[in-house]
């Protein structure tokens, strides 16, 4: 039940906005474990000309960049599977925006399960709910 959020630098086009939300789902699907079917990908576009690094606009370095933000239950995934995460979605976007800066980031934020949920109500009380007798 991730949500997560992936800036780029570039302007808005739906064909590409689809590729990167479907390869950031499987990616999130293969390395974390996560649901598809309740992954969210929300998408952000700054105009190379307004994304900076080293003082100095992307476009001015025919560069690109993203970042991605991804908030998952604390303790769900090991840092093995971290750091392959973090691996695989920088090796996708270089291969979709190409041209990739390295100053290009990705952060997981591990967040309590009793503070964290989708739908009304909290991991933590969809697992309680799941090991109840009857369920």
């Amino acid at each position: 039940m991730p949500i997560i959020t992936v800036t780029i630098s570039a302007r808005p086009d739906p064909k590409r906005s689809t590729r990167i939300a479907t390869e950031i789902t499987e990616l999130t699907h293969l390395y974390l474990r996560k649901d598809k079917t309740i992954t969210a990908v929300a998408l952000q576009h700054i105009d190379p000309d307004h994304w900076f690094t080293a003082g100095q606009p992307l476009s001015e370095q025919e560069k690109s960049s993203f970042w991605l933000d991804i908030k998952v239950v604390d303790g769900s995934n090991t840092k093995d599977e971290l750091a392959a995460y973090l691996t695989q979605v920088y090796q996708a976007m270089a291969a979709i925006l190409g041209n990739l800066h390295h100053e290009s980031y990705a952060l997981v934020h591990e967040v309590p399960a009793s503070a964290y949920g989708f739908g009304g109500l909290t991991q933590e009380y969809r697992y309680i709910q799941a090991k109840l007798p009857g369920s």
